[in-house]
């Protein structure tokens, strides 16, 4: 009875959280063998790697409102978060990488203190 409490006032107003996920890889297993340091004979298995994902939350009791998405597929990967700090900003990271040019992101702010070019700006890192 004390659980149906909790979710019933959970649902009743300050709180929405989410998440999907669908992956983690796609297709047959390929065994991988290998020797490690003291000649002993490992094998593992590896598949292509394809997922994607989101979730969220957001809080008005709690002001915590953050989420998070992600596509992969092989070795390229897009993503996105926001994150709202304790001051009121809502920070935006959009993000890709893929093996011929990096990692990349762009970082935006919505009080307009966005960090364009240094390390946490616009770029290959």
């Amino acid at each position: 009875m004390m659980a149906v409490a909790a979710v019933r006032s959970a649902l009743a107003g300050h709180a929405h959280s989410f998440a999907h996920y669908h992956g983690p890889v796609e297709g047959p297993a390929q065994e991988v063998s290998f020797h490690g340091k003291h000649g002993y004979h490992h094998i593992g298995y590896v598949a292509y790697p394809k997922y994607e994902f989101s979730y969220g939350v957001d809080d008005h009791h709690t002001g915590d409102h953050h989420s998070q998405k992600e596509h992969r597929d092989g070795k390229n990967v897009v993503g996105e978060y926001t994150v709202k700090e304790p001051g009121g900003n809502v920070r935006t990271v959009k993000y890709h990488a893929d093996p011929h040019g990096g990692f990349f992101a762009y970082v935006h702010n919505s009080d307009g203190n966005n960090h364009e070019g240094g390390t946490y700006g616009e770029g290959h890192y």
